[in-house]
């Protein structure tokens, strides 16, 4: 018999794409962010994103090496696309050892528990991200404002709406504080990864072309976050914000090009991606507008990862070959 006539089970090798590519090209794609971060935030970032890479890739080496004792993957770079997306979720003044804690637990809980690359069922910088949220609340929430990271933290807009809300103001008094060309260009706190909506969407575009992914996660999630925010803003502009200030602020779009379209942790077909892009895009509304913190992106990407096996397993296209019967 022929050996090219065998069929044999997946995985199968169908072009000469490989991990580290994939993973070189996420990094590449996060640069002019992370120039931008610098840029307002100074040497900080460069700290942030250093501890943050190295402490992935030595606790990755080190649970390889003593613990699962398998092969050295760090050439897969997968650690360090970790450390740059933990990084970009953090605030550039905050304390070193803050930040190892939270790439050890991206690394040993959210990857290596269960198997490591291609085993996990979260994404690993949320994982970290979280958890560290939970564990440090101030220092996570303690934002400085651009160009004066030694000044007094100042709100993310997200918060700063949140607040001010609270207390009883109307947006026709608190919107006149922002303006959607500043919020794009990156003229605004929060974390490194938040401030650059222009220049994480340059990477969106370089991501495409490259075809490390495809457009329907983002769009999804973007998409419905604008439709749903643009509904509940039509409703009541006092009480709920515009669409375009949705997007433009919080960890929205880091969240929905770079950690959402994880191929470990997202839908495998474009029916399956709906479903996740839009439960993304209305638990982060929902969480924004009525939780208790200003952003709700990771709580979603993580809670629509647990989802993923569900939906994988009722959107999964028909076998070729198969008819279903009467």
């Amino acid at each position: 018999m022929d050996k090219k006539l065998v069929v044999s089970p997946s995985p199968h090798i169908h072009s000469s794409v490989s991990t580290p590519r994939l993973m070189s090209d996420v990094i590449i794609a996060l640069i002019p962010a992370f120039i931008v971060s610098v840029i307002f935030y100074g040497f900080s970032s460069v700290i942030v994103t250093a501890i943050a890479v190295v402490s992935c890739l030595l606790a990755e080496y080190l649970i390889q090496r003593f613990i699962l004792k398998g092969k050295n993957t760090l050439m897969d770079y997968s650690a360090a696309v970790t450390g740059v997306l933990l990084a970009f979720n953090l605030p550039a003044t905050i304390p070193w050892w803050i930040i190892v804690i939270g790439s050890v637990v991206a690394i040993g809980v959210g990857k290596m528990s269960f198997g490591g690359l291609g085993r996990n069922p979260f994404n690993p910088a949320l994982v970290g991200r979280v958890f560290l949220l939970i564990s440090f609340p101030v220092q996570m929430t303690s934002f400085t404002l651009p160009n004066s990271v030694d000044a007094t933290s100042g709100a993310t807009p997200l918060s700063f709406v949140k607040q001010a809300l609270a207390k009883g103001e109307s947006l026709s008094e608190i919107m006149p504080n922002f303006n959607s060309f500043d919020l794009f260009l990156g003229d605004k706190g929060g974390s490194l990864g938040e401030i650059a909506a222009g220049a994480l969407l340059l990477g969106f575009v370089y991501l495409l072309w490259r075809k490390v992914i495809t457009w329907h996660i983002p769009v999804y999630i973007l998409g419905t976050m604008f439709i749903f925010s643009g509904i509940l803003w039509m409703v009541d502009p006092e009480q709920f914000v515009n669409p375009l200030f949705q997007i433009l602020t919080g960890g929205a779009i880091l969240g929905a090009v770079y950690m959402a379209t994880d191929y470990v942790t997202s839908p495998m077909n474009p029916k399956g991606m709906l479903i996740y892009g839009v439960g993304i895009g209305v638990i982060t509304i929902l969480i924004r507008v009525w939780g208790a913190y200003p952003e709700g992106i990771s709580f979603a990407i993580l809670i629509m990862n647990a989802v993923v096996p569900l939906i994988n397993k009722y959107t999964r296209p028909r076998r070729f070959g198969i008819v279903k019967s009467k």
